[in-house]
C-alpha cells in the first residue's frame, strides 16, 4: 500500500503531473554530478586553486549529499515529501546562482555544500513521491522514466556544459539549473499531493551530526595526504578527529535501535553487507575514473570542453540501453553471476585507459576504454539495485535503497579525496599519475567483483 494510502491523502488529479516534477528536481543532481568535470580546469584556472582545492570543489557537494541522504528521506517522511522536495530544489536553486556569482573559491565551496544539503533533501524524496503516487505495474515504468531521465541528463549536460564553458565561460553551468528548479517547484506547488508517514520518521539528528563530521574529518585527512605526500600534523588531528566521529555515530545508531538513521541490525545479513561493501569499491573506481578522464583529456590532451563531453558520451548512452536488458537477465539467472563480470569488465577498461597518453587519437585512446567501462556498468547497475532491495526485508526497503545510495557517493567522495597528487601534476607527470591512478581503481573493481563471488550467496532479485 503507497504512503499516501497510510496517511488517508487522496490521490493527486493525475499522478503524470508528480512524475514531472520528481523527473526535472532530480535532474538538478544528475546534471550536476556530470556537468562539473568538463569545467574543473577551467575553474581551476579561473581561481588560480591547488590540487586540495579543486578536490574541494568536487567533495563540497559529495560530503553532505553523502551523509544527509538518508536524513532528507525521513525528514520527507515525518514531515511532508512534497515539501521537502520544494524546500530542497529552492535550496538548491538558490546554492546554484551563490555558485555563479562566486567572487572567490572559498564562496564557491559554500555554495557547493548547500547544493548538495539541497540534493539530499529532494533526492529520496522524489522517489518516495513516485512510490506514492503510483501503484503495481505503473510505478514500475514511472521509476523506469525517471531514471532514463537521469540517464539522459548525464548524457546530454556535459556537452551542453562545455559548450557553455567554451562560449560563456564556467559560471554558466550553474546558472542552467535556475530554470529547471523553477518548473519543479511550480509543477509540485500547483500539482503534487502530499505524502508523508510520520510513523516511519527517523529524524536522528545526532547521527547525522556525527556522520557528517566523521565523513568531512577523514575527507579532508586524506586530501591533505594525497595533496602533500605526507601525513602532516593537521591529517593526523582531522584523521582522529574523523574516526572519533564516526565511532559516536556507530555508538549513537546502536543505542537508537530501529529508530536510528541507519539501523545496524540490516547489516547482520552477510549479503547486505556485501553489496555496500561491493558498491564502495566499484563507485568508488568509477568515480575516480569519471572525474579524471575529463580531466586528463582537458589539461593533458589539449581537448575543449565540448571536446570532453563529445569524448564521454558513449559511457551513458551505453548504460541506459545496456542496463534493462541486463536486468531482465539478472532476474532469471540470479544477480551472482553480473556482479561478478561487470566489475571484470569495468577494471579491463580501466586498464585500458592507461592508452590515453598526450596526443593519442579518442579512437585508440579513450574510446575503448569509456566504451568498456561502460559496458560493465551496464552488466553490474540494474542487478545490483534489485540485489540491495532483495537484501532485507520489506520494511527496510526504503532504508536499504537510500543508505547504498549513499555508501556509492562516499566511494566517490573518497576516491576525490585521494586524487590530489594526479590533479596537481601537470605534463608527463599528470600523465603518468594518471595511469597510476587506473590501475589502482582497477584493483579497487576487481576487488568487487570478489566481493559479489564471495559475500553476495543466493541473493533474491526484488522486482519494482
Amino acid at each position: 500500500m503507497s504512503a499516501a494510502r497510510r496517511t488517508g491523502s487522496r490521490a493527486g488529479p493525475d499522478p503524470r503531473w508528480t512524475l514531472a516534477a520528481c523527473v526535472l528536481a532530480s535532474s538538478l543532481s544528475f546534471v550536476e554530478g556530470s556537468v562539473l568535470n568538463v569545467a574543473l580546469p577551467a575553474i581551476r584556472a579561473s581561481y588560480g586553486a591547488s590540487a586540495e582545492q579543486v578536490q574541494w570543489v568536487v567533495n563540497a557537494y559529495l560530503l553532505p549529499l553523502s551523509a544527509l541522504l538518508l536524513l532528507g528521506g525521513a525528514l520527507g517522511d515525518h514531515y511532508g515529501r512534497r515539501r521537502m522536495l520544494v524546500g530542497g530544489t529552492a535550496l538548491f536553486a538558490a546554492a546554484s546562482l551563490a555558485c555563479a556569482l562566486a567572487p572567490d573559491l572559498a564562496w564557491l565551496l559554500a555554495g557547493r555544500a548547500v547544493q548538495g544539503v539541497g540534493a539530499a533533501m529532494l533526492l529520496p524524496n522524489s522517489l518516495a513521491l513516485l512510490n506514492a503516487a503510483y501503484e503495481g505495474e505503473r510505478r514500475g515504468r514511472a521509476v523506469g522514466i525517471w531514471a532514463a531521465a537521469g540517464a539522459g541528463s548525464a548524457a546530454i549536460a556535459p556537452l551542453i556544459g562545455g559548450w557553455l564553458v567554451d562560449n560563456v565561460g564556467w559560471p554558466a553551468i550553474f546558472y542552467i539549473n535556475l530554470p529547471l528548479a523553477a518548473a519543479a517547484i511550480l509543477l509540485a506547488v500547483l500539482f503534487m499531493t502530499e505524502s508523508h508517514d510520520a510513523g516511519a520518521g527517523r529524524t536522528d539528528y545526532a547521527g547525522a551530526l556525527l556522520a557528517t563530521g566523521g565523513l568531512g574529518g577523514l575527507t579532508y585527512a586524506l586530501t591533505l595526504w594525497s595533496a602533500y605526500g605526507s601525513w602532516s600534523r593537521g591529517a593526523v588531528i582531522a584523521a582522529a578527529a574523523g574516526v572519533a566521529m564516526t565511532a559516536g555515530f556507530l555508538w549513537v545508531e546502536h543505542r537508537r535501535g530501529r529508530a536510528a538513521m541507519m539501523p545496524l541490525d540490516m547489516f547482520t545479513g552477510r549479503c547486505f553487507a556485501g553489496l555496500n561493501l561491493f558498491t564502495f569499491l566499484l563507485y568508488g573506481a568509477f568515480g575516480a575514473a569519471m572525474l579524471l578522464i575529463p580531466y586528463v583529456l582537458i589539461a593533458g590532451g589539449g581537448y575543449s570542453p565540448v571536446q570532453a563531453g563529445l569524448a564521454l558520451l558513449p559511457l551513458p548512452i551505453l548504460i541506459a540501453v545496456g542496463s534493462p536488458p541486463m536486468g531482465a537477465l539478472a532476474a532469471r539467472m540470479g544477480p551472482r553471476l553480473p556482479l561478478t563480470i561487470g566489475p571484470l569488465v569495468v577494471a579491463a577498461g580501466m586498464l585500458l585507459a592507461r592508452r590515453i597518453d598526450v596526443g593519442s587519437d579518442y579512437w585508440i585512446g579513450a574510446f575503448p576504454a569509456i566504451a568498456v567501462m561502460a559496458v560493465g556498468m551496464a552488466i553490474a547497475v540494474a542487478p545490483l539495485t534489485s540485489s540491495v532491495l532483495g537484501s532485507v526485508e520489506e520494511q527496510h526497503v526504503g532504508m536499504a535503497s537510500g543508505f547504498n545510495s549513499a555508501v556509492a557517493r562516499t566511494g566517490g567522495l573518497i576516491a576525490t579525496a585521494l586524487l590530489g597528487a594526479v590533479l596537481g601534476a601537470s605534463g608527463a607527470a599528470l600523465i603518468g599519475g594518471f595511469h597510476a591512478a587506473m590501475i589502482a581503481a582497477a584493483v579497487a573493481a576487481a576487488l568487487a567483483s570478489g566481493i559479489a563471488l564471495t559475500m553476495l550467496g543466493t541473493v533474491k532479485m526484488r522486482k519494482m
